[in-house]
């Protein structure tokens, strides 16, 4: 086998086992997620109890993901990615555990809060790793690599139904998806190369210069010191990070589009019910259909970036949020609001991928900036919904979501910022 075939099979592996990443944090957020009535149920909690088991595990990954900068430059993404899947199977377990054995709030948040200290670290350093190998392929992968995210919880949603219906209780569930997602992610890692020293090349990998003599050796680039390197001279360049003016306006493009994302989960299957006067069973079908468009924008967008190039596809990605949420707000019939939905989510979809590929452009600086765009980006995602439902108590669900709609015409004009460096 020729060299340039080595080479090539080797960013295939290293390509699979990212994807692996993505799609068992899907499969992780889902697996929780899908059982939280029989958490509820199993623990006589209230809704407002409920509320803060889930205040829990988002300060959990808010806090982590804040770090997240650092913890990479420390610790590598290979050791980041590990540790943080571990933490997750472990949050996993004792949420189940304290579900079915202690029936205690307290060891559910505690695990809860266990997930999303694991998670968000994780899912940083899986942007590092996904931004690393798109390099090296030298096309866009990203937009897939987050459609992986959504086919893992789309996985996760179906497992958990099932387990639900057929009795199972929810600590061996919740143990057998940790199981799976700790022991997938700690194997594929050992294929990730974004830690490894950076080759010189002089072309990029493509699936279709496999047996090209002029393509150099693999190209990787080093996102983080593996476990060596000062302290302060991580911390100076997280504060360097926080500081760049194209960082920052990557962070608030994504922030919109992160919200439009996060809005969509909390609130349009109450939208449905409440403002568009459906059933509960129809409310949570359209929430269906925004994810499924969401993945299909996702899997598509990696042609369409290729093709367009980032900057046109954010501009009509933003542009479709905005037109697709407006539709939905004002929709004079259900079905145009079914409609607004698939246009919502396809609007939504790449602002993620892009905002992650942006922030990496530079190798050198790739997980700093990452870090930066992320903690943004995941901040709307987890605290905007909450927000939005204390503006739902004054003007109503349906109208509380005009306010998405004004910073996703923020995310619109920052298209520009998302031009690829040179």
């Amino acid at each position: 086998m020729s060299s340039t075939a080595v080479q090539a099979r080797e960013v295939t592996l290293w390509r699979n086992a990212v994807v692996v990443a993505y799609a068992a944090s899907g499969l992780a957020f889902a697996s929780w997620v899908s059982r939280l009535p029989a958490i509820r149920d199993g623990l006589n909690l209230t809704p407002g109890t409920v509320g803060l088991l889930l205040l829990c595990m988002t300060a959990g990954s808010f806090l982590s993901v804040s770090a997240s900068g650092l913890i990479v430059l420390r610790l590598g993404s290979r050791r980041t990615i590990r540790s943080g899947c571990l933490m997750v199977g472990c949050g996993l377990v004792l949420a189940g555990f304290g579900t079915s054995v202690l029936s205690s709030p307290v060891a559910v948040a505690a695990g809860l809060a266990v997930v999303g200290l694991g998670t968000a670290s994780w899912n940083t350093a899986s942007n590092v790793e996904g931004a690393a190998v798109e390099r090296a392929m030298g096309w866009h992968i990203m937009p897939r690599l987050h459609g992986s995210f959504s086919l893992g919880t789309v996985a996760g949603a179906g497992l958990g139904a099932w387990a639900a219906g057929a009795g199972v209780p929810v600590l061996w569930h919740l143990a057998a998806a940790g199981l799976v997602v700790a022991g997938s992610v700690t194997t594929a890692a050992r294929w990730f190369r974004a830690d490894v020293t950076p080759a010189e090349r002089t072309a990029p990998y493509r699936p279709d210069n496999f047996e090209d003599p002029s393509t150099g050796p693999l190209p990787v680039i080093r996102a983080g010191n593996g476990g060596g390197g000062a302290p302060l001279d991580n911390k100076r360049k997280i504060a360097q990070a926080w500081r760049d003016r194209r960082t920052l306006l990557l962070g608030v493009m994504v922030l919109g589009l992160a919200l439009a994302e996060g809005a969509a989960g909390d609130w349009v299957a109450l939208a449905l019910a409440d403002g568009h006067h459906q059933s509960d069973a129809a409310g949570a079908a359209g929430y269906g259909l925004f994810v499924t468009f969401m993945t299909i924008g996702r899997f598509a967008g990696t042609v369409v970036l290729d093709r367009f190039g980032r900057v046109p596809v954010m501009r009509w990605c933003s542009a479709m949020a905005v037109v697709g949420l407006a539709l939905f707000v004002f929709a004079p019939a259900p079905w145009l609001a079914y409609a607004a939905l698939a246009v919502w989510g396809l609007g939504a979809s790449l602002g993620f991928p892009v905002g992650m590929s942006a922030a990496a452009d530079d190798p050198a600086k790739a997980a700093a900036r990452v870090s930066v765009v992320s903690t943004i980006g995941y901040g709307a995602f987890l605290c905007g919904p909450p927000l939005l439902g204390l503006l739902a108590e004054h003007v109503g669900i349906l109208h509380s979501l005009l306010a998405v709609m004004a910073v996703l015409v923020v995310s619109f004009l920052l298209s520009p910022v998302a031009r690829k460096l040179p």
